[in-house]
């Protein structure tokens, strides 16, 4: 391009034809790098024309006044641009100058620019110049803006930008990318050598500040390389992790480019090669994801994913969906930055002498080489000879390394890294039986099992593994990867050995930790291929059983555990656990105290590990509720909250509380139609409660009370009425709660004697963290009264609430969609389960639509995983009875799915 003159609106129209002609090129195959510093070098180009425009209207005769301007394409520091983007560029030219110099730093900077990416510009100045820099900054900057490019922007003396750079780990972390554009390259030079010179004193405090700040983004952003949707940039395995390697190499080595530090020899070949190969994968994708959305865009969500794949041809034969090819490689990739960056940053972080030192000294030796200190273990040289391609001692490391509850240094899982490389392809039954005995200790269990699969161990003795590695869930209920999960559920479970509630109680009395822990592990490894992955992951038991020597009796557990692992979760959140016969037939498929113990343990740490916030109080609650009532059974033992004994005795102790102060008869007539489910998991003293507030109802009047549950983080509303108030009284009050904005969790309906209206609602207000205030649910209370007013209800509307996982067209593709009937396994009721996509009122159009088809709802049970809804409803006809001929329940599973889906005329309004 030739030098000259641009107003901003000329600029605009470049970088719009150029980034135009760049997307062709990315289309047609060129390489994320380069596309990178073409970019870069588009911007270069136009900064240097504004800049032009911008000293000709101040006076100045030129840029030789103030400096000439670097050749396009400039490396860092000013340096003419190298024959590859990552080639070490030449001495910079000397510009001449006064007193001021532009300079990029950060992402453009090091010339590594996605299609939408920010530009970072600053102005260096001598304070002599102040006042001639702050009217070129102003000038420069507005016009850059007017062009159409986001500039983050600064104007600073060397001074300032080292003292501010101190202060702040990100302009620090961004100012190492300097590169001069224009101006005084001795000023630039200045700032550059005083920028270096203090990172000498202040080396280990600043790269602490620094790589606790990628930390606490990772934990935003997901800790995990294995997310569903991860961000391109920030998530642990992403470009922000290559960069921290730069930062990290200057600092600890004075050199950011990774193919210095690898001609250094401080990366090894094979780590450069893993950087390099992923950071061209990474720049490519980021590169496809801004040029299709026309925006910045770093999140990898679902959609783009299958768009990407098949516009990359991933095949389509076979078990897995071109979708879950490309994720696997995605996830190659940033395992591989993660492992290399993480092992790079703690050996620049590590006092190991110190350590060494201190272990020598205070630490104690242990038979076979192996050192154990104060703050870790490692291997002596001794150590270091024994291990090599020895699995066995492998294994009773790893397995010291929990009976000491000490970590192993990250120099020795290299070794060990290494030396698994070289192992032969038969696993002994001694190393088999040091797995196990791994499996059965909780110390530290999660981590070490979590490194054995990392350095590639853990697919030896379950070779499954090795197919589950960065395998895709592709739903919105799993928010990691198959083996990713595995391993967090484990993680979950060990760490029950100090939980003081039910689970820890449970957990702590399971005795044969190690099947459970090995259920846990492989209880989903079925999945990706065909058939059943319940099925097949007991095939999968049957095999590791024997392949580690389990008993024939602990291999009949872990089968059952891995094919069943399901049964309670469905049992607890989409059945009435109330109902006592559902809860003996569970009881006896379980078979025994030890097993219900597993399965309650496994289910909990199923759940734990789906996501973030999946666990929680409510959960753990019915859960707990289901695995007490199922061990009353199996045990012969009262759990704790069932005290109130059975449901005469309950009714009498109830009789007892309200005795001289209701109508005896009225109280017998109600106590005769309280449900028997009603009254077993209700103390006698919330029935009293529920039927004092029934004395206050009659034909006209609806009453509604509010307690807030601090162990479920829900509100409990009781709404009171007659059938004599109004019809439809169900959906009316679902309305009223979901209108509000509130999560409804559970829901009962009970019609009493007398026309009496008594309904439960669990609901959960996600404007509050902890207890609403009372203002808030006094406003709640009178919206559910005002329900219940008039003939016609109002439809209610509905809060559309900004979510950052917000759900897709291709979500709701994936997602399930189906209407089940159930008229097994309730004596009395039909069971309806809902499958659907969450949105705004669905709940509210599904019991519309079920008040419509003339069905009363006794019983609701609502559950939501991540954007999966499902909802479970205890329904009878008008007479009281359920459902029995087939076209009617064909007709009603139609219409719910016409509503699921909005293609009902009144439910696709909600």
């Amino acid at each position: 391009m030739t030098h000259g003159d641009l107003s901003p609106h000329e600029a605009k129209a470049l970088l719009a034809e150029e980034t135009a002609r760049l997307r062709e090129e990315h289309d047609r195959g060129l390489s994320g790098i380069e596309v990178g510093a073409k970019l870069s070098d588009l911007r270069d180009a136009v900064v240097e024309k504004l800049l032009h425009a911008a000293l000709a209207d101040l006076g100045a005769d030129g840029p030789d006044e103030l400096g000439g301007f670097s050749e396009p394409g400039a490396g860092r520091r000013g340096h003419p641009a190298p024959e590859s983007p990552d080639e070490t560029p030449a001495a910079p030219p000397n510009h001449g100058g006064a007193g001021i110099a532009l300079v990029a730093h950060g992402g453009y900077g090091r010339r590594d620019l996605a299609p939408s990416s920010d530009v970072d510009l600053m102005v260096l100045y001598d304070d002599a110049v102040a006042g001639r820099a702050a009217r070129l900054a102003a000038r420069l900057f507005r016009d850059l803006f007017d062009s159409g490019l986001m500039v983050g922007h600064s104007a600073r003396s060397p001074a300032e930008a080292c003292r501010m750079a101190l202060d702040d780990p990100a302009t620090f972390t961004s100012l190492i990318e300097s590169r001069l554009l224009w101006g005084d390259a001795a000023l630039y030079s200045r700032y550059f050598d005083q920028f270096q010179r203090q990172c000498h004193p202040h080396f280990r405090p600043m790269l602490n500040r620094i790589v606790q700040s990628r930390r606490d983004e990772r934990h935003r952003f997901g800790d995990t390389v294995f997310l569903l949707q991860p961000n391109l940039k920030q998530s642990l395995g992403g470009l922000r992790d290559l960069q921290l390697l730069r930062w990290v190499g200057f600092l600890r080595h004075g050199a950011n480019d990774p193919a210095r530090l690898a001609e250094q020899g401080i990366l090894s070949n094979a780590d450069f090669e893993t950087i390099w190969s992923a950071r061209e994968f990474l720049l490519r994708l980021r590169n496809e994801l801004h040029f299709h959305a026309g925006r910045a865009v770093d999140v990898l969500d679902r959609a783009e994913q299958v768009r990407i794949a098949a516009l990359r041809g991933y095949p389509t034969d076979g078990p897995l969906l071109p979708v879950e090819r490309f994720m696997r490689d995605y996830f190659r990739h940033t395992r591989g930055v993660a492992h290399v960056v993480g092992r790079f940053v703690a050996k620049a972080q590590s006092r190991e002498r110190i350590a060494r030192l201190a272990t020598a000294v205070f630490g104690h030796r242990v038979e076979g080489g192996v050192r154990v200190g104060i703050s870790g273990m490692f291997l002596t040289r001794e150590g270091l000879t024994v291990l090599g391609g020895n699995l066995v001692e492998m294994m009773r490391v790893v397995a010291l390394s929990s009976l000491y509850d000490k970590p192993i240094a990250p120099a020795t899982w290299e070794v060990i890294r290494h030396e698994a490389s070289r192992l032969p392809n038969t696993v002994s039954m001694e190393a088999c039986a040091r797995f196990t005995s791994l499996l059965a200790r909780p110390t530290r269990l999660g981590p070490l099992l979590s490194d054995l699969h990392d350095v590639g161990i853990l697919e030896r003795f379950l070779p499954e593994f090795d197919h589950a590695r960065g395998l895709l869930q592709f739903n919105q209920y799993h928010k990691y990867t198959v083996d990713e999960h595995c391993l967090r559920a484990v993680e979950f479970a060990a760490g029950l050995q100090d939980d003081a509630g039910p689970l820890g109680q449970a957990y702590r009395s399971v005795k044969q930790k190690h099947v459970l822990h090995l259920a846990l592990l492989i209880h989903d490894l079925g999945k990706g291929f065909e058939g059943n992955h319940q099925e097949v992951g007991q095939r999968i038991a049957s095999r590791a059983a024997s392949r580690l020597g389990l008993s024939s009796g602990d291999a009949e557990t872990l089968r059952f555990l891995v094919r069943r692992h399901d049964l309670m979760n469905h049992l607890a959140f989409r059945r009435d656990t109330s109902d006592d016969r559902l809860v003996l037939r569970f009881a006896v498929e379980v078979g025994s105290p030890e097993r219900l113990r597993m399965l309650y343990v496994l289910t909990a740490a199923d759940l734990a590990a789906v996501g973030p916030r999946v666990w929680d109080g409510w959960k753990s609650e019915v859960l707990t509720d289901l695995y007490q009532r199922g061990m009353a059974h199996l045990a012969g033992e009262t759990p704790a909250g069932m005290e109130g004994g059975p449901v005469s005795l309950a009714a009498a102790a109830v009789a007892e509380l309200l005795g001289g102060r209701i109508d005896p008869a009225w109280l017998d007539r109600q106590l005769d139609r309280l449900p028997p489910s009603y009254l077993a998991v209700a103390t006698p003293e919330q029935v009293a409660d529920d039927l004092r507030l029934l004395q206050q109802v009659d034909a006209g009047r609806v009453v509604a009370t509010a307690r807030y549950r601090a162990e479920t983080e829900t509100v409990q509303f009781t709404v009171g009425a007659t059938e004599r108030t109004v019809s439809g009284i169900f959906h009316r009050l679902t309305g009223a709660l979901t209108g509000k904005g509130l999560e409804i969790r559970s829901a009962e309906i009970h019609t009493l004697a007398d026309g009496a209206v008594l309904d439960h609602f669990w609901a959960r207000d996600p404007d509050y963290v902890g207890q609403p205030p009372s203002d808030r649910i006094e406003s709640v209370k009178a919206e559910l009264i005002a329900s219940l007013a008039g003939s016609e209800p109002k439809t209610p509307s509905f809060r559309h609430v900004w979510r950052a996982d917000a759900i897709t067209s291709l979500d709701v593709d994936r997602l399930q969609t189906r209407v089940e009937v159930d008229n097994t396994t309730s004596a009395e009721y039909t069971i309806l389960d809902v499958f659907a996509a969450d949105r705004p009122g669905l709940l509210h159009a599904v019991a519309s639509e079920l008040f419509r088809g003339g069905l009363s709802v006794a019983r609701a049970r609502i559950g939501t995983f991540g954007h999966q809804v499902v909802d479970v409803w205890y329904v009878t006809d008008q007479r009281g009875g359920k459902l029995v001929e087939q076209p009617r329940i064909d007709a009603i599973r139609a219409r719910l799915l016409d509503v699921i889906r909005g293609e009902s005329g009144q439910g696709s309004s909600l």
